[in-house]
């Protein structure tokens, strides 16, 4: 097994994503020995070790097949085409409401991990062959959002704001639309649109420091 010492780096010092880095409240240190099992599982069903968007990411001919994650109650395998998956033992779950591709299967302790462990090998391999016969996902495309009346008054309103919309990534223009659209009165709408119209102006998405 081929260990990738950038992964080592993360469970040292967590993923460098908030302040807590490198702190004992850093939640890679909550979950450490879970974490370093399901990175023996997964270094065990042949993938390559690598790290991105901060965590350990494993991939198979540089597709990314299946990542590992750290939340504050609970660590996690993330399938990325996980919606893919048959899960006769339906243990997946979307991360968000929204999720339109990737499956968690979520753990709060290593008991949890060994039961599963062989079912969990299962499912990686099967991840694999989904990478392997080039399936994919069919995503909703960016014109399938709605754009709220009030964003789309200030864009109308604002032509730097258009501008600067309309130069953001699809993925931050969809992380925008769904948390605007999010909120179920006018008010609470407005009032998310105004706080985050300097981060658009920015050209930095709505998750992005």
């Amino acid at each position: 097994m081929n260990t990738n010492p950038k992964v080592d780096e993360y469970l040292a010092e967590g993923c460098g994503r908030c302040d807590l880095v490198g702190t004992p409240e850093c939640k890679v240190h909550t979950w450490q020995e879970e974490l370093k099992i399901l990175r023996r599982l997964l270094l065990e069903c042949g993938l390559t070790e690598e790290r991105k968007w901060g965590s350990p990411c494993y991939t198979l001919n540089n597709k990314n097949v299946v990542m590992i994650a750290a939340f504050a109650d609970n660590c996690a395998l993330s399938f990325l085409k996980g919606v893919l998956l048959k899960d006769e033992q339906d243990i997946l779950e979307k991360p968000g409401e929204n999720s339109q591709s990737v499956r968690f299967v979520r753990f709060t302790n290593v008991k949890q991990i060994m039961a599963k462990w062989e079912v969990l090998k299962r499912y990686v391999f099967e991840a694999i062959e989904v990478e392997k016969v080039g399936l994919q996902v069919k995503l909703k495309k960016l014109s399938d959002y709605e754009v709220p009346e009030e964003f789309q008054e200030r864009l109308d309103a604002d032509p730097a704001l258009k501008a600067a919309f309309e130069g953001l990534t699809p993925g931050r223009q969809k992380g925008y639309l769904l948390y605007f659209s999010g909120a179920k009165q006018p008010k609470t709408r407005k009032a998310r649109i105004e706080k985050y119209i300097p981060k658009i102006l920015r050209g930095i998405g709505f998750h992005d420091r």
